[in-house]
C-alpha cells in the first residue's frame, strides 16, 4: 500500500511545488468532511419521505455521523501516532468511500444510521490527521495559512453540497431517492484522495518520532529549500530526542502539569468552537430558513448563500492569521457569533411569518458564518494541531475532537427536539447564553502561539510551567 519515499533531494525551487501539492491532495480530506457533513443539511427533507423519518430519527440520522466522528477522531489521533500520519489518510480514504456508498443505497432508516456512524469515523480521523499532517510537513512561518486550507476546503465542501443539493433539489426534485444522488457525489473526492497520498511523503517529524532520521531528512529536502531543511532537520532532530527520553505519549504523561494544562485547552478550544451551535445552521440551515418563511425548494438556493459566506469567510480568516494574533481573532469571533445568535433569536420573534423574516434570518445566518468561518473555526484547527507536543500530539488532538464531535452530537441530536419543543428564537437564545461562556474561556485561558515554531512552543510550554 505504501509508495517509496523518493530519496534525493530536489533541485531548490521545486521543494514549494512538493509541498503546494501535499497541501492539496490531504485536504482532499478535509473536502470530504465538508461535504458529507453539509449534504445531509438539503437530502434530508427528502429523507424524511422516502424514509419515514421523524424528529427523533432525523436526529439520529445527522447525528450518527457525529458519533462515528468522535470515536474516528479519538482513535485517529493514535493511530497516526503509531502507524503514521500519511498512512492514516490512505486508510481514511477508503473508509471514505466504503461509508458514502452504504448511505447511497441504505434501504431503511436503521441501515442509514449505521451506514452514516461508519461514514464519520472517516470524517473524525480526517478532522485530527489531516491538520497534524499539514503542521508537521509546514514550515513555522507559513503553518498558519497552510493549515486554515484545510478549514477553507471543508467549507468549500459544504458549499459544494449546498449547490448539488439546490441543483438536483429543484431539477429533479419530484423524483424518488433524489437524495440517494446528493450522497454519492462524495465518493469522487474519496477516490482522488486514495491516489494521490499514495504517492505524497510522510512528514519528517512523525520520521523522527520513530527513529528515522535519515527518511525525515530526505522528506524535508523535497519540501524545504537546502539551507532551510538542513537547519529545521537540527530542530527536529533534537526535540524528537528529547520526547524519546521523557518517554511520553500516553494518557499517564497527563500527570504532568504542563501537559495537564495544555490538554485541558484543547477541550476547551472543542467545546467553544461548537456551543455556537454553527451546525444547527450547517446540518438544518434549510430547515431554519423553511420554518421562518421560505419555501421548500426556495430554502435550499437561499442557503447557498452559507457556504458562499463560510468560503468568502475562510479566506478572509486565512489572511488574517498572517496578520492578528491566534487569541485575539477567537475572542472577537466568539463575539460575533453570539450577537449574530442573540438577534436571530429576538427577530424570529418579533418579526410576523413570511419571506420578509426569511430574508432577515439568512442576513443574520451569514453574520454568524462570517465570524464563525472566518476566525473562530480557522484559529480552533489551527490551535488543536499546533499547542500538544510531538509525543502526544495525536492523543491531545485526538481527544480534543472527540470532545468536539461529542458536543457537535449534541448540538445535531438536540436541534431538531428544541426546535419542536420551545421553537426557533428560544432555541437560538439557548446558543446566545452559550457563547457569553465560550467568550469567557477565550479570554481566560487560551494562549497566543503565532509566530512560533513547533519545537519553541513546546519549549515556551515547559518553560510557563516550570515558572
Amino acid at each position: 500500500m505504501s509508495a517509496p519515499t523518493q530519496t534525493q533531494p530536489r533541485p531548490d525551487g521545486s521543494h514549494r511545488r512538493t509541498l503546494r501539492t501535499a497541501t492539496i491532495v490531504s485536504t482532499l480530506g478535509g473536502l470530504l468532511f465538508g461535504y458529507d457533513t453539509g449534504v445531509i443539511n438539503g437530502a434530508l427533507p427528502y429523507m424524511q419521505e422516502d424514509l419515514g423519518l421523524t424528529p427523533l430519527t432525523e436526529g439520529l440520522v445527522t447525528s450518527s455521523l457525529l458519533v462515528g466522528a468522535a470515536f474516528g477522531a479519538l482513535f485517529g489521533g493514535r493511530l497516526a501516532d503509531r502507524n503514521g500520519r500519511r498512512r492514516m489518510i490512505l486508510a481514511l480514504a477508503a473508509v471514505f468511500l466504503v461509508g458514502t456508498l452504504a448511505c447511497t443505497f441504505a434501504p431503511n432508516t436503521v441501515v442509514m444510521i449505521l451506514a452514516r456512524f461508519v461514514l464519520g469515523l472517516a470524517v473524525g480521523g480526517a478532522s485530527v490527521t489531516v491538520p497534524v499532517y499539514l503542521a508537521e510537513v509546514s514550515p513555522s512561518a507559513r503553518r498558519g495559512r497552510i493549515v486554515t486550507r484545510n478549514e477553507l476546503m471543508i467549507v468549500t465542501g459544504q458549499l459544494l453540497a449546498f449547490i448539488f443539493n439546490a441543483y438536483l433539489g429543484n431539477s429533479f426534485g419530484e423524483s424518488g431517492g433524489i437524495w440517494r444522488w446528493m450522497l454519492v457525489v462524495a465518493t469522487l473526492p474519496a477516490i482522488a484522495l486514495w491516489i494521490g497520498m499514495y504517492f505524497m511523503p510522510e512528514t519528517p517529524r512523525w520520521l523522527a518520532s520513530v527513529g528515522s532520521f535519515g527518511e525525515a531528512l530526505k522528506v524535508l529536502q523535497q519540501i524545504r529549500s537546502r539551507s532551510e531543511a538542513r537547519a529545521e532537520f537540527e530542530d527536529v532532530k533534537a526535540m524528537a530526542v528529547e520526547d524519546a527520553k521523557a518517554q511520553m505519549g500516553s494518557w499517564a504523561d497527563l500527570r504532568a502539569p504542563w501537559l495537564r494544562h495544555l490538554f485541558v485547552v484543547g477541550i476547551g478550544l472543542a467545546v467553544i468552537q461548537q456551543i455556537t451551535g454553527v451546525n444547527s445552521i450547517m446540518y438544518y440551515g434549510t430547515q431554519i430558513l423553511a420554518e421562518s418563511g421560505f419555501g421548500r425548494e426556495a430554502a435550499l438556493t437561499a442557503n447557498i448563500a452559507n457556504g458562499v459566506i463560510s468560503v468568502l469567510a475562510t479566506f478572509v480568516g486565512i489572511w488574517l492569521l498572517g496578520k492578528a494574533g491566534r487569541r485575539r481573532m477567537l475572542v472577537t469571533g466568539q463575539c460575533g457569533t453570539t450577537a449574530a445568535l442573540l438577534l436571530i433569536g429576538l427577530f424570529s420573534l418579533i418579526l410576523p411569518e413570511g419571506t420578509g423574516r426569511g430574508f432577515v434570518i439568512l442576513a443574520l445566518t451569514v453574520t454568524f458564518l462570517a465570524f464563525q468561518q472566518g476566525a473562530i473555526s480557522p484559529v480552533t484547527w489551527l490551535m488543536l494541531s499546533e499547542i500538544f507536543p510531538l509525543k502526544i500530539r495525536g492523543l491531545g488532538m485526538g481527544a480534543s475532537a472527540f470532545v468536539l464531535w461529542m458536543v457537535n452530537f449534541l448540538v445535531g441530536f438536540g436541534f431538531p427536539l428544541l426546535l419542536a419543543a420551545i421553537g426557533l428564537s428560544s432555541t437560538f437564545f439557548v446558543f446566545a447564553v452559550l457563547g457569553v461562556g465560550a467568550i469567557l474561556f477565550a479570554v481566560r485561558y487560551v494562549p497566543e502561539t503565532k509566530d512560533k515554531s513547533l519545537e519553541d512552543l513546546e519549549h515556551h510550554f515547559k518553560q510557563l510551567a516550570a515558572a
